[in-house]
């Protein structure tokens, strides 16, 4: 349980955050009577997902053209562990640039179950008192609500902030 004078803020990120990611998130707690603490998750990329979506994007066409596709040949273990470490990696540098800005990192971890619902229970236990969710643009999801942020605004009791990976405040402010 963190320190209760403590300003807890959990952030879910989709990639590796920038030296520019990282100064805004820090900017939006600056003055702040509490000590600010950050929580970062970044979800594992599925490697099986990624492998079949590759493969998915073959036409049937292509499929019968080469009917002895290698499947066997790809070691998805491999894959995974390539994943597992690129996330980590990504972790890694996000926290650097954090900390770089002046933030203080209590935690971070890669995760892989539901975004939405790690993100919730990091904020239960850390008793956050908001959750920084920072994407990529994702027009669909977001139109029709199923993106991160509104599924965490839908399971927690705290602000949910959703940013864009990569873009000013004024970018994002002006659709950009």
């Amino acid at each position: 349980m963190a320190n209760m004078a403590d300003y807890d803020v959990v952030l879910l990120i989709e990639q590796q955050l920038n030296a520019q990611d990282a100064r805004q998130v820090r900017s939006l707690h600056e003055g702040l009577d509490d000590p600010v603490t950050y929580h970062v998750l970044l979800p594992l990329d599925d490697a099986a997902a990624r492998v079949e979506a590759s493969l998915g994007s073959l036409s049937g066409a292509e499929m019968l053209a080469a009917p002895g596709l290698p499947m066997n040949e790809i070691d998805l273990e491999s894959v995974r562990d390539d994943c597992r470490d690129r996330s980590d990696a990504a972790l890694m540098a996000s926290v650097a640039a954090l900390e770089a800005a002046g933030a203080a990192v209590a935690s971070s971890a890669v995760v892989t179950g539901s975004p939405a619902d790690e993100l919730a229970a990091k904020v239960t236990a850390v008793d956050g008192r908001e959750a920084i969710v920072l994407t990529r643009p994702h027009v669909v999801a977001e139109f029709f609500h199923v993106d991160w942020s509104s599924q965490a605004r839908r399971k927690l009791g705290v602000p949910v902030l959703h940013l864009l990976e990569h873009q000013t405040f004024d970018e994002q402010a002006e659709g950009l």
